[in-house]
This record gives structure tokens, sequence and C-alpha cells, in this order.
């Protein structure tokens, strides 16, 4: 009795190895059977010419290829992107890497691509938006050109017949590092969003330096420019419009003011 236990019990263990065997050698095929079925999947969405994206005829641009949002970037420069999927499956377009490369089109902030299947492509484009012109200087000081720039800091060309009514930004690069260009211009945002609809009134803002900003208003048949500090924009600008007929006749000939004092306003000499 004692040796057809022992027995038994040497079956038991052999058999739960089997069964465990089993069920790694099922599950093996499984899975080989599911990479199979993908690749085979795969293979049929490359190669099918229901999946190709058309190529466009000479001048023209592909149906299949849709592009929304564009107002000033190049739309050329936009397709030209695709170029190299045209004539290929939809399926093999890296979306991630088409999108990095339409973020670096001037006037593209962002962009999102969805494939609408069997062999569509649709683009939509988010534009920047300027917020103030910039005037760039040259190697010699002077004046180079005059672009457009964001809140972000990037320096956009400015569009044939194209119309913008912003102010100018002084103490912007073009060398600049991206970071100081962006925390530049958002001094002159917090300035024009702190003045509210007094803006109208402002031509240009000089940045350059973050504890006094300087804005030039035009005020009665006259042009100023006023220092502001860093704070209390709108209160310093009000201050200065309900007075200017007094500060005019005090100091007709005063071109800049300074406006930082809580109880008087002062004529700079020589500016």
């Amino acid at each position: 009795m004692a040796r057809k236990a022992d027995g038994g019990a040497k079956q038991r263990p052999l058999t739960g190895v089997l069964r465990y065997a089993v069920r790694i050698i099922a599950t093996g095929a499984i899975l080989v059977g599911a990479l199979y079925g993908y690749h085979r999947v795969e293979l049929f969405l490359i190669r099918d010419p229901r999946f190709q994206l058309p190529t466009p005829e000479y001048g023209l641009e592909s149906p299949n290829l849709e592009v929304r949002g564009i107002k000033y970037a190049s739309r050329m420069k936009v397709l030209r992107v695709f170029s190299r999927d045209f004539g290929r499956s939809v399926y093999l377009m890296p979306l991630q890497q088409r999108r990095d490369e339409l973020r670096a089109v001037d006037w593209i902030r962002d962009a999102s691509i969805s494939r609408i299947w069997p062999n569509r492509i649709l683009v939509q484009v988010e534009e920047r938006t300027p917020v103030a012109f910039v005037e760039l200087p040259s190697d010699a000081g002077r004046i180079a050109r005059v672009a457009l720039i964001d809140q972000d800091g990037v320096i956009l060309e400015q569009p044939r017949h194209s119309s913008f009514r912003l102010p100018v930004v002084n103490g912007i690069r073009a060398v600049d590092p991206l970071s100081l260009r962006r925390d530049r211009i958002h001094r002159m945002m917090r300035l024009m969003k702190d003045i509210g609809p007094m803006g109208d009134r402002v031509s240009e803002v000089d940045v350059s330096d973050a504890e006094n900003l300087k804005a030039t208003v035009r005020a009665g048949d006259h042009v100023v420019a006023l220092m502001l500090g860093d704070h209390d924009f709108a209160q310093r600008l009000e201050n200065f419009i309900g007075h200017y007929a007094e500060i005019e006749r005090r100091l007709p000939a005063a071109r800049t003011l300074d406006l930082r004092l809580e109880d008087r306003i002062t004529a700079v000499e020589g500016k």
C-alpha cells in the first residue's frame, strides 16, 4: 500500500509539469499566430494600391491631401513637407516627424495630421499670432528690416498684402536667445494688457530695461516718450493723460517724461 501511494505522488507533479508545458506551447502558438497575422495585415496596408497617397498632376495639388488653417504661412512650403509621401501608402507616413517639420515652417505654431482611410491625409494648421512689430538692427546698428513677433518670441516675416495694427517693440534682436525674446515680449504684453483701451495711444514700447519700460504715446498734437517703470502702468498712464493739458502748458518742449514718482511727473533732459 505504501508503495502505491508513493507512485501516485510522483505522477501528480509530472502531470502538472506537462499541463504547464502545454499551456506555454499554446500561448506561444497564439502569439506566433498573432504576429504572423499582424505582419500580413501590415504588408497589405503597405502594398495595396488602394492605400497609396496619389501623386498630384504637374502644377496641381493632390486632392487627397487637404490642408486647412493656412492664412499667412507658405502653402508651397507646407505641401513640400509631404513630397516624399506621394505614391506611398498613407500607413507609412511618419505623422510625428511630419508634424515636427510643419512646425519648422515660418508662421506655423502647431499642426495636426490625420489619416483618413483608405488614402487621404487631413492637415490642420495653427498659425502664430503676431503681437508687435520689431525693428531688427544690422551689425552696424542701423535698422535692417522690420518684422513681426509673436508671444513666444518667434520672429515672423511680414506677409505680402497683409495689414496689422500693432505697436513697435524695441529692445529685441534676432540674435537674442528665444527665451530672452519671449521674456521681453511678455513685458510688452503685460503693459498693453494693463493699460487696456489706452493702448490705442501707444505706438512703440522699449522693453530693453526690465525695471523701466518706456512707451511712446500720442498726446494732443505731440508724440511723447513715457518712462513707466515696471508696475502700475495703467494708473501712471491715466495720471499722465488726466494732467496732460497742465504738463503741456508748464513743459511745452518736453518730449520725454518720467512717470515713476508717485507725486510728480518730471521732464527728462536730453531725451
